[in-house]
């Protein structure tokens, strides 16, 4: 459908597709990397003594607690710290406000699917840089000569689709090269085994760190993003805000978030066991023949070298388990597998023995 009444920039965008969402029952799903573990309870706790009369109250517009908490949880002061109803919106706002300098940014050529659709959006010029043939980021590729001037660049550690980690030492190289422009590392997987870039904060003012509760904290519901960086970047961040709305985070998701960063038992405890259980699905996978990438996700990237992506994932959905495939170049034979429980890997691996059999 399209219409006369939409403007220009509607008619022209190709939004983001998110992972389906199936409505029927019994089914596996693993398809969009939530937590397979519920949330810590004193998350439900913590929202449920919210649930009275403040909220007839507007909530902090400046999310006072919240960042507190998450700034003590990460050695860094609040004014390090911006919070937005989940890390979409954080990158959305990130897009406009610190990308959109009149020059092209940089990003990886098979990466997340919304920053193109952010560049659409908000009138931002991007130029793609290739992974490797092992798919995986080259920082010389960041830093190279040969680069345009650039008005900024972005890509996620580990990386999406493909899982793999690029090492602190490397990311740091990427920053380093470019003072003059923000550098954005996404790291809505970094809790699964990979080492943060926040520590680079203190050293370098451009470089702008943006993490999920979705995934590690079991809150892909709650809705809650965060950015950690110099504090001229945050204040960048919450001009843009206040400038489109001053409450993003309401009350119970303003209680939860905090509660979450307040049981870290409960967050080490199921990152250990999600941890734990890609190892076993990778081991358990390549016995079948398959080619896993190195994770540093709650999620594996995998090809089969006798079966095509598309046949292995409709012949997959035949057999009640959902995982994602992307029917685009360099990655179409590959399927994108979120680590679940015990039980939900064990139902894929059976389904996967009925296909590879048959």
């Amino acid at each position: 459908m399209n219409s006369p009444l939409w403007s220009n920039v509607v008619s022209e965008l190709t939004p983001y597709v998110p992972g389906e969402q199936p409505k029927g029952e019994g089914l596996i799903k693993l398809n969009t990397n939530e937590n397979p573990y519920g949330p810590s309870p004193k998350v439900i706790s913590a929202i449920a003594a919210v649930l009275n009369d403040s909220l007839r109250l507007y909530p902090d517009p400046t999310a006072l607690q919240l960042r507190e908490t998450i700034a003590n949880y990460y050695r860094l002061i609040p004014e390090q710290v911006f919070v937005g109803n989940g890390s979409d919106e954080v990158l959305a706002f990130v897009f406009q406000g610190l990308l959109a300098h009149g020059k092209p940014i940089i990003f990886p050529d098979i990466s997340y699917s919304f920053y193109p659709v952010y560049c659409q959006l908000y009138g931002i010029e991007y130029q793609t840089i290739a992974l490797d043939d092992a798919l995986r980021i080259q920082a010389e590729d960041y830093i190279s000569p040969l680069l345009p001037k650039i008005g900024g660049i972005i890509f996620p550690n580990p990386n999406a689709p493909t899982s793999r980690l690029l090492p602190l030492d490397e990311i740091e190289k990427i920053v380093a090269a470019h003072p003059a422009i923000v550098v954005v590392i996404d790291e809505a997987y970094i809790d699964f085994g990979g080492e943060t870039a926040i520590p680079l904060i203190a050293r370098y003012p451009n470089v702008l760190i943006t993490q999920s509760l979705s995934k590690s904290r079991a809150l892909a519901g709650l809705r809650v993003g965060l950015a950690l960086g110099h504090p001229a970047l945050i204040e960048a961040l919450v001009r843009i805000k206040d400038s489109f709305n001053s409450y993003p985070l309401d009350r119970l998701a303003l209680a939860g978030a905090k509660a979450a960063f307040e049981d870290h038992d409960y967050f080490s405890s199921i990152c250990a066991r999600i941890i734990e259980a890609r190892s076993a699905l990778t081991e358990a996978l390549q016995q079948r023949g398959f080619e896993v990438l190195p994770s540093g996700a709650n999620f594996l990237f995998v090809q089969h070298p006798q079966n095509a992506g598309l046949t292995l994932y409709q012949g997959l959905r035949a057999h009640h388990v959902i995982v994602r495939h992307f029917n685009k170049p360099r990655i179409s034979e590959y399927l994108r597998i979120t680590v679940g429980t015990p039980a939900e890997n064990s139902a894929l691996l059976a389904a996967l023995d009925l296909l590879l059999t048959a």
